[in-house]
């Protein structure tokens, strides 16, 4: 699985970043995570506003800082 977070440099991309990875490590689940706080890279997705989550190159949430729940229903 591959994940990209397109996040910026704020305390609501930091903590979308920690819940993340722990949604991802409580799952045991193998991804390739890469962490995208360049701008110009994030809107070559379509993204506008961060945070945002990509899976496997599909952007699943832009704008909101998800709980892990929401996080968990997303990666799959």
């Amino acid at each position: 699985m591959e994940i990209k977070l397109l996040v910026a440099t704020c305390i609501n991309s930091k903590l979308f970043e920690k819940r993340v990875l722990e949604v991802v490590e409580a799952k045991g689940i193998y991804a390739d995570i890469e962490k995208i706080d360049y701008l110009p890279d994030a809107i070559k997705y379509g993204v506008i506003y961060t945070p945002a989550l990509v899976v496997n190159g599909k952007v699943v949430s832009s704008g909101k800082v998800l709980s892990t729940e929401e996080i968990s229903r997303l990666i799959h």
